[in-house]
C-alpha cells in the first residue's frame, strides 16, 4: 500500500479516494496503526461519528490520528477532504475552527476555486483554477487574515459558505499537509461534469 485512505465510523467518500488514488490505494481503519513505506495519506470526506458535537470533534481522537500526527510532522503529505479538512483542523494540524454555514443550509453544488499555492504535494502543476463540488453544513473557515494570507492554498472564486477571506483549503507552515473542503474525488470523471479533481492526485506522481 502506497496511499492509506483513512475510514471512520461515517466515513462516505473512501471508495471514492481510494477509486481516484488508483493502483497501491487501501484502507486503514480508524482504530488500527498506519502501515510502513506509505507515500501518503487521505483522511475522506463523510459524517464521522455522525458530526456528533461538531464536525471532525469526536475523531480527531481516534487511535490512527496518532499515526497520522507523526507521519505529518516526519513531512508526509497528508490530504483532508471536507470532514477530513475538519477532522485536521480540530487535531490542530491545520489552523483555525471550521463554523456552520453562513445560510445555516447543506449546501451541495459545483464552486470554482483558485489556487493560491503551487508549492506542496497536492498541487504541483495544477490549473490556476479548477471546479469541483461542495458537499458540507460546516465548511465556512474561521481564523485570522494572517494565516489565510500565508496558508491559503485554495480560494473560493464565489463565496458559497461565508468562509473568512474566501478560503476553501489550508496547508501546514512546512506545506506537507492540505486540506480542503471541496471534493477532488469527485471531481474525476468528465460524467460527473468535472475531471479537475484529477490534478491533486497527479500531484503526488501516480
Amino acid at each position: 500500500m502506497r496511499f492509506a485512505v483513512v475510514r471512520f465510523p461515517g466515513s462516505n467518500c473512501d471508495r471514492d479516494c481510494v477509486r481516484a488514488l488508483g493502483e497501491g490505494a487501501g484502507y486503514v481503519w480508524h482504530e488500527d496503526a498506519l502501515p510502513e513505506g506509505l507515500a501518503a495519506v487521505i483522511l475522506p470526506g463523510g459524517f464521522s461519528y455522525g458530526d456528533a458535537l461538531r464536525a471532525g470533534a469526536i475523531a480527531r481522537f481516534s487511535p490512527v490520528m496518532q499515526d497520522v500526527r507523526r507521519v505529518a510532522e516526519q513531512g508526509m503529505p497528508v490530504l483532508g477532504i471536507c470532514n477530513g479538512m475538519q477532522i485536521l483542523v480540530e487535531a490542530g494540524l491545520l489552523p483555525g475552527a471550521m463554523l456552520p454555514n453562513d445560510s445555516g443550509h447543506f449546501i451541495c453544488e459545483d464552486v470554482w476555486l483558485e489556487v493560491q499555492n503551487f508549492d506542496t504535494p497536492f498541487t504541483r502543476g495544477v490549473p490556476k483554477s479548477l471546479r469541483m463540488p461542495i458537499a458540507h453544513g460546516e465548511g465556512r473557515w474561521y481564523g485570522s487574515r494572517a494565516d489565510a494570507d500565508r496558508l491559503a492554498v485554495f480560494r473560493y472564486r464565489d463565496n458559497p459558505n461565508g468562509s473568512r477571506f474566501d478560503v476553501a483549503g489550508l496547508r501546514n507552515e512546512r506545506g506537507n499537509v492540505v486540506g480542503l473542503m471541496p471534493h477532488p474525488e469527485r471531481a474525476c470523471d468528465a460524467l460527473l461534469g468535472s475531471e479537475d479533481g484529477r490534478a491533486l492526485f497527479r500531484s503526488l506522481g501516480i
